[in-house]
């Protein structure tokens, strides 16, 4: 199993060419661990491959089948993935040009990634009113968004969408709340 530090969790099952005992099992566990753990994940790789001279040599060839499933696993995979909720709670007289204008724009999932693109730092609350949208669709919305994760840089991005006379202070506050609170939850993770 593979923790990161950014939430990633990955199990694999590993075919192993000998029996292995738990006692094998844990010094093996040690080790990577202990030669892993506080690094970040560009630099796991390089590391996993000196890992095998650590190992007793009786316990190599089951190790050795670890370690290449877990250099497969650590490559570092840029998911892009957009989970969209609420569409049932926008109202069309809410938006001058219609709702359907909106509903096209936010079923193409580029125009979603493009505008929660924008959000570069965790700590940053990008607010865009009407046409201050590029995408056409759009601009008679507006949108409050944030990343949140590691203070450096953001591991995911949320975001509200909602007419232009929202509200904006209680927006803001709600979206910048959840990212704090989710960020902490990923951080102690």
């Amino acid at each position: 199993m593979l923790i990161t530090d950014t939430g990633r969790v990955e199990q694999c099952t590993v075919d192993l060419p000998d029996p292995w005992d738990d006692a094998s099992v844990s010094d093996v566990r040690a080790v990577v661990n202990g030669c892993l753990g506080g690094h970040k994940l560009a630099d796991a790789a390089a590391m996993v491959t000196e890992l095998s001279e650590r190992i007793p040599a009786e316990q190599r060839a089951n190790a050795n089948a670890v370690f290449s499933v877990l250099l497969a696993s650590l490559i570092e995979r840029n998911e892009e993935k957009i989970v969209f909720g609420g569409a049932a709670n926008l109202s069309p007289q809410d938006f001058n040009k219609g709702l359907r204008e909106v509903l096209e724009a936010l079923e193409e999932q580029v125009v979603l990634m493009r505008l929660l693109g924008e959000t570069t730092e965790p700590s940053i609350l990008t607010v865009r009113i009407g046409s201050e949208n590029q995408v056409a669709g759009l601009q008679a919305t507006s949108v409050v968004s944030t990343g949140y994760g590691g203070a450096a840089q953001p591991l995911a991005k949320l975001g509200v969408l909602g007419p232009t006379r929202m509200d904006y202070p209680g927006t803001m506050g709600a979206v910048r709340a959840v990212a704090r609170y989710v960020g902490q939850i990923l951080m102690e993770s």
